[in-house]
């Protein structure tokens, strides 16, 4: 056990090492989870892929008119494979999925479910956050009037004991979930657990997944596990309009002009389709198309995954190198070491996360909020930090990373000196 005069000296060299550092004048983010220019650069002839007299589709959609509200077949049918989800049971949107996921919990509000037409907005109403978790799924909800109820996560998933006591409650209407690579852990589902989910008994007869696979393709390592067909499980089950399932291109093509994907099951989608009706005349099919012919066919998505993964992987493998260098010899913190995905989560010693964002905010390094990654953002251990080291260059990640284990070690060696 280390006495108080070693904890001091450690403080000392933790001290000089931050002072050292915050010296430079660095100014460096690593707050979300964004592509780099080389990832756009990725997908660059996107751009050239449609001209002004060859807006037709394969099957002679003309993608300048309107119509088309559930988005062009071909593309559907090329990420239909990779998303688990049958072509005719998946739309194709705008370039945001957070903007289906809003379209979808507001008519659920206003009108009900395809499962039950009893508006969710009439009464209390609830969603189970698994956490840590995505902060805008957190705020998005929150800014609809549902009430969010953390659960924890396990290197599974969601706790079910703990989600199943929560869903004896009719005003629990559904559960976020992030199922590969999740936001910000980097945790996959398991099988078993998601078979869990789908046949989990619950008070409110049209509990929902809102299964956000916005990961579901951003492999880091060549051995990966699959998607899981979410919708099938459930149906198994006898809850096959239980998934709502998210997704888009935003992180694979070009960030503010992907193309989004909402699938679920056969009622569902009829039901997503009659509201969005109501409010819109259609997609951006002229960016569909882009899509379809820059990628051709599923194989040429993933192809393009694999040049993502050997531009982010790297930084990945700077970051942990980092932490296991600077924190590990002491056990100063622990942190998730995902296979995909664009984040890492960082638990520091209880209580002293926003005390490490201060510090490293004043040395140069931003880092996302402490608390972000729980509803409200409050984080009742502050000890929760998540790295999102894909957008800077590699020679900026290798120097954050280095800031924030300075950031951390003179945090630790603070608290514990105070005892």
């Amino acid at each position: 056990m280390s006495t108080l005069s070693d904890l001091q000296t450690r403080l000392d060299e933790a001290s000089a090492d931050y002072e050292e550092f915050a010296s430079r004048g660095l100014k460096l983010d690593i707050t979300r989870g964004k592509p780099s220019p080389e990832q756009l650069d990725l997908a660059a002839d996107l751009l050239t892929t449609v001209t002004g007299d060859d807006a037709f589709t394969p099957s002679g959609v003309d993608t300048r008119n309107y119509g088309g509200l559930e988005g062009i077949s071909e593309l559907r049918e090329i990420f239909a494979p990779l998303l688990r989800v049958p072509s005719d049971q998946l739309l194709a949107g705008g370039n945001a999925s957070l903007t289906f996921m809003a379209q979808a919990l507001t008519f659920a509000l206003i009108h009900g479910s395809a499962v039950d037409d009893r508006p969710w907005g009439h009464g209390p109403h609830k969603l189970l956050c698994p956490v840590p978790g995505y902060d805008r799924h957190f705020t998005l909800a929150e800014s609809l009037g549902f009430e969010l109820l953390s659960i924890p996560m396990d290197d599974q998933g969601p706790v079910i004991a703990e989600a199943q006591r929560l869903a004896d409650d009719p005003a629990v209407k559904g559960m976020w979930l992030v199922p590969m690579y999740s936001n910000p852990t980097g945790i996959t589902i398991t099988e078993q657990r998601a078979r869990e989910l789908a046949a989990m008994p619950t008070a409110a007869v049209d509990f929902t997944l809102l299964w956000d696979n916005a990961y579901g393709m951003h492999h880091l390592r060549e051995e990966h596990p699959d998607n899981l067909d979410i919708l099938s499980l459930c149906a198994e089950a006898g809850n096959p309009e239980r998934a709502w399932i998210f997704a888009s291109t935003s992180k694979i093509t070009h960030a503010g002009a992907g193309v989004s994907f909402f699938g679920g099951g056969p009622a569902t989608v009829d039901w997503m389709v009659s509201n969005l009706g109501k409010v819109a005349i259609g997609p951006d099919k002229i960016n569909q198309l882009r899509h379809l012919r820059f990628f051709s066919d599923s194989a040429g998505v993933e192809a393009h995954m694999r040049k993502h993964a050997e531009i982010i992987a790297p930084k990945f493998d700077a970051v942990l190198s980092a932490l296991e260098k600077g924190l590990g010899p002491d056990s100063l913190a622990r942190w998730t070491r995902p296979d995909g995905g664009y984040f890492i989560t960082l638990t520091t010693m209880e209580g002293i996360a926003d005390r490490v964002v201060k510090l490293a905010a004043e040395a140069g390094v931003k880092l996302t909020p402490a608390g972000a990654t729980h509803p409200y953002g409050l984080d009742p251990s502050n000890s929760i930090i998540r790295i999102a080291p894909t957008m800077p260059s590699l020679e900026e990640v290798e120097l954050a990373a280095q800031g924030l284990v300075a950031c951390v070690r003179l945090a630790s060696y603070e608290k514990l000196v105070a005892g």
